[in-house]
C-alpha cells in the first residue's frame, strides 16, 4: 500500500484530495490529510464581516464534510518533516509515514514581527481582517467609529489576498458614505509598494479610483514600528503617519514546522519548481496553495488553477513518467469597489492584467479591468461555487492556463 499524506486541509489540500481519491485506487493508495483543527474557512469572505454582509457562521463548514470517503482526516498541530525518514512527526506524538507527500498548510498573518503592532491596542484601535476573530472585532469597531482618521495598512509582501487591502478600502469609504459620515472619515491606503496599482495597463486604467474617493495613498512606506500610545505608523526613514483606527495587513510567514524541517526560506515558504510544485530540493514533495514560493499571488484561484496542473503531473510522477503540464502562475479575483460594483483581473507570470471580457472571450459575463454591477454578482457567487464545486474537487469550466482571448493587449510604455 502506497501512502500518499497531505498536510493543510484548507483549499489547495481538499481540492486536491477530492480529485485524486477518484484517481487513485483505494486498495493501492492510502490518502491522509492533516490539520490542526476541525473547521475550514472561506476566507474570501472575512472581507464582509467588517461591514456586516457576511456572518461568522456563513464563512465556517466542518472539514470532514468537504472530504470524500476513503480519506483519513487526522486533527493535530504539525512538528516537523523528516525527509530523509520519508515520516511527518505531529506535535501529539504521532509519526505519519508517506511515499509522497503534499505541503498545503498556507500562510498566515503575523501581527508580533512588528514592534508595537501586537500591543494593549490590539483589538481596541489596532485590527486586521485577516482572521475571522479580527473580522469579527473589526465589524464591532466600525460599528463604534463615529469619524476620524482610519489607516489601512499593509507591512510587506507577500500575503495572502493581495487586492484585499485596496477591497477593504473602497467598501469601508462606499460604508461610510451609506451611513452619511462619509465626511467625517479621513481614509488614508499606506503601501510598501510605490502605488496601489503596480502594473503599468492596471495603473493606467485604475490608477485614479483612490483620488477620486477622496482616498489618501502613502507609498513606498517601510514600516519600521508602531508606537501605540500616540497610534502612530513609523517608518524605517522616520515618516510617521498617525491613526484614529487602523486596518493592518501583517507580515504574513508560512507554517512554522517548514522552519523546523529546514525546507523553507525566511518567511517559511518552501522553494519549488515554479511549473509543477516539485519541491527543488526533494522529489517526493509537492507544494502547492500559499505555502510555496512561488512568483504568483497567494490567493485562492492561483491554488484553483495549480490542482488542475497539479493533478495531471502526479499522476504521470507516481508512475515514473515525466510531468508534462506546465502551470504559467495564472490568478485572477475580482476587486470590490463599492457601491455594487466590482472590477476583476486575470494575470500570469508573464502577462499582467489586461482589458476584455472574462471567461468568455468578446462575450463575458465578467469585465476586466472595468467597475461593473455583473463583476460584483460573481464575486458574491464565488462563496457557492466554493463551498459547491471548487473545493469539493469537482471541474469547473476555467481553464487552468491563461488564455489571452478576449483581450487587448496595450502598450505598456508611457
Amino acid at each position: 500500500m502506497r501512502r500518499l499524506l497531505v498536510l493543510g486541509a484548507g483549499t489547495a489540500g481538499t481540492m486536491v484530495v477530492n480529485k485524486l481519491r477518484p484517481r487513485l485506487a483505494e486498495d493501492e493508495w492510502e490518502i491522509t490529510i492533516v490539520d490542526q483543527d476541525e473547521v475550514h474557512h472561506y476566507q474570501p469572505g472575512y472581507l464582509f464581516i467588517p461591514f456586516g454582509d457576511y456572518r461568522p457562521e456563513e464563512v465556517t463548514k466542518p472539514r470532514r464534510r468537504l472530504l470524500p470517503d476513503g480519506v483519513r482526516l487526522v486533527i493535530d498541530e504539525i512538528d516537523r518533516v523528516d525527509p530523509e525518514a520519508k515520516v511527518v512527526r505531529l506535535a501529539g506524538g504521532t509519526e505519519l509515514g508517506y511515499d509522497e507527500l503534499v505541503i498545503a498548510t498556507g500562510t498566515t498573518p503575523r501581527p508580533e514581527e512588528t514592534p508595537g503592532l501586537l500591543s494593549d491596542e490590539w483589538g481596541r484601535s489596532i485590527h486586521t481582517f485577516y482572521t475571522l476573530e479580527g473580522a469579527t472585532a473589526l465589524r464591532d469597531a466600525l460599528e463604534r467609529f463615529d469619524g476620524g482618521r482610519l489607516v489601512v495598512h499593509i507591512v510587506d509582501y507577500p500575503f495572502k489576498c493581495p487586492v484585499a487591502p485596496l477591497e477593504f478600502t473602497f467598501l469601508a469609504d462606499a460604508f461610510f458614505a451609506e451611513r452619511g459620515m462619509r465626511d467625517r472619515v479621513e481614509l488614508v491606503y499606506v503601501t510598501p509598494l510605490d502605488g496601489a496599482f503596480t502594473k503599468p495597463v492596471a495603473a493606467r486604467h485604475l490608477g485614479g479610483m483612490l483620488e477620486d474617493r477622496k482616498i489618501a495613498t502613502e507609498t513606498d512606506f517601510y514600516v519600521e514600528r508602531v508606537d501605540p500610545e500616540s497610534k502612530t505608523l513609523v517608518s524605517y526613514d522616520e515618516r510617521e503617519i498617525p491613526f484614529d483606527l487602523l486596518v493592518t495587513v501583517p507580515l504574513n510567514m508560512g507554517a512554522d514546522f517548514i522552519a523546523r524541517s529546514g525546507l523553507g526560506n525566511e518567511l517559511n515558504y518552501v522553494p519549488v519548481d515554479h511549473h509543477t510544485f516539485l519541491s527543488t530540493e526533494h522529489d517526493d514533495i509537492f507544494v502547492l496553495g500559499d505555502a510555496a514560493d512561488l512568483p504568483t499571488s497567494k490567493a485562492g484561484s492561483v491554488a484553483h488553477f495549480e490542482g488542475e496542473i497539479f493533478v495531471e503531473n502526479f499522476l504521470r510522477h507516481i508512475e515514473g513518467k515525466e510531468m508534462r503540464a506546465h502551470f504559467d502562475g495564472h490568478a485572477n479575483c475580482f476587486i470590490e469597489s463599492g457601491y455594487g460594483k466590482a472590477l476583476m483581473i486575470d494575470f500570469n507570470y508573464e502577462t499582467e492584467p489586461l482589458p476584455g471580457k472574462y471567461p468568455l472571450p468578446g462575450v463575458g459575463p465578467f469585465s476586466l479591468l472595468e467597475e461593473t454591477e455583473m463583476n460584483h454578482w460573481g464575486k458574491l457567487l464565488f462563496r457557492w461555487v466554493y463551498w459547491n464545486l471548487l473545493v469539493t474537487g469537482r471541474e469547473l469550466p476555467l481553464p487552468a492556463l491563461m488564455s489571452k482571448l478576449g483581450k487587448r493587449i496595450e502598450e505598456v510604455g508611457p
